[in-house]
């Protein structure tokens, strides 16, 4: 479909990276958001992101999570940005609560994913930040890392529109059979990809609604003691820590330690909620810090954000034709893991659109069903 026009709605990374990989396709490509790329209340922004391999049993997702780290090298490469920042992963095991890690070794010696497996005693000696004495054993991912979030979006925005891309402001809703409109009139578009984030499950109210859920993340930087690198990227890594339901990334940038304590089902209004942290997440994140990082103890919170994560019951991603608009092609399900597979899914995705091949099973909206964490690729 060389030459189709091919409208994106959504400039977060999905709809930024589909929309650059459908120019590069040879599409004639519009890119529609309802605010300024890399705006404050979508999901792809903030400073970083966690980029790992780790999923589990599931190889699909480590494989792209492979691929992709060798595209985020390149467009880093490409456009002389600082894109990623190798500082590695540590995954916690939590002793009786190692499935999704004990998984994760097996794919990972299948897919040929470098890493190491430490006891306590020898995360304790290479990363003194952690206090791990409830911790079973912790695989690390050395090629694993950071992106940095808002800088990627941006530049790849920038990248489309260089590339001949054309970024519009505008609100796109639907009517009551789910057509997408602007202004009032149906958009015309030989394709139209919809990657609107939590925003999908407002615009499809019974395609998407029923197979998400929309919960809020809150995200705490806490300040590095005065005079210490102790907690920079440069020396210690990224981290995930289910037993303790939470993930982290290093001070990176100067943004101090990111820490995230998941609490299930916290509610978020995405259209009217203030983006501000709960008090609720900072007294558990404070108390997980004192438990997880105590160097951390008594330093002060430096910035916060309040995002939010749409999910699928599976927690895989949503790359499917509209049941009744058959140039309608739904992209997102984020899940929460979809940033960092970010130029794989766009690839893949605008692919989808330019009708070079159909989807796979596991992005299909029909057929959704709640995964074990043993089975899932998040672990969730």
């Amino acid at each position: 479909m060389p030459n189709s026009n091919i409208i994106v709605v959504g400039g977060g990374i999905a709809g930024a990276m589909t929309a650059l990989h459908l120019q590069r396709r040879g599409a004639k490509v519009t890119l529609i958001d309802r605010w300024e790329p890399g705006h404050a209340r979508a999901a792809s922004t903030d400073y970083n992101r966690v980029i790992r391999a780790i999923s589990g049993r599931d190889e699909f997702y480590t494989r792209w999570a492979r691929d992709s780290r060798a595209r985020w090298l390149e467009l880093q490469a490409e456009t002389g940005q600082n894109l990623m920042y190798e500082c590695g992963a540590l995954i916690l095991a939590t002793g009786g609560h190692c499935d999704w890690e004990d998984a994760t070794s097996e794919t990972f010696d299948k897919v040929g994913v470098p890493y190491y497996r430490f006891t306590p005693d020898e995360v304790r000696a290479r990363f003194p930040q952690f206090k791990v004495d409830e911790i079973s054993y912790a695989l690390f991912e050395p090629q694993a890392g950071l992106l940095m979030a808002h800088r990627c979006v941006i530049t790849t925005v920038e990248l489309f529109k260089r590339e001949g891309g054309v970024v519009k402001r505008g609100t796109v809703t639907t009517d009551a059979s789910e057509r997408p409109m602007l202004d009032g009139r149906p958009l015309e578009a030989d394709v139209i990809v919809i990657s609107t984030g939590a925003w999908m499950a407002e615009m499809f109210p019974r395609t998407i609604k029923p197979i998400s859920a929309i919960m809020g993340i809150n995200v705490l930087y806490t300040s590095t003691p005065d005079g210490s690198d102790q907690f920079d990227m440069e020396r210690m890594p990224c981290w995930i820590d289910h037993g303790q339901g939470s993930f982290g990334i290093p001070s990176s940038e100067g943004s101090g330690v990111k820490a995230a304590v998941v609490i299930p089902n916290t509610p978020i209004d995405i259209n009217n909620d203030e983006r501000l942290i709960e008090r609720q997440s900072l007294n558990k994140t404070r108390q997980y810090i004192r438990h997880r990082l105590p160097g951390l103890i008594g330093e002060r919170v430096v910035d916060s954000k309040f995002n939010q994560v749409i999910l699928t019951p599976d927690t895989h991603f949503i790359v499917d034709w509209h049941p009744e608009h058959s140039n309608v092609l739904l992209a997102g399900g984020c899940s929460g893991h979809l940033f960092k597979h970010g130029p794989a899914f766009g690839d893949f995705t605008a692919g989808v659109a330019m009708r070079d091949y159909g989807t796979a099973d596991r992005f299909k909206i029909a057929g959704r069903r709640k995964l074990s964490p043993k089975e899932s690729p998040s672990g969730r």
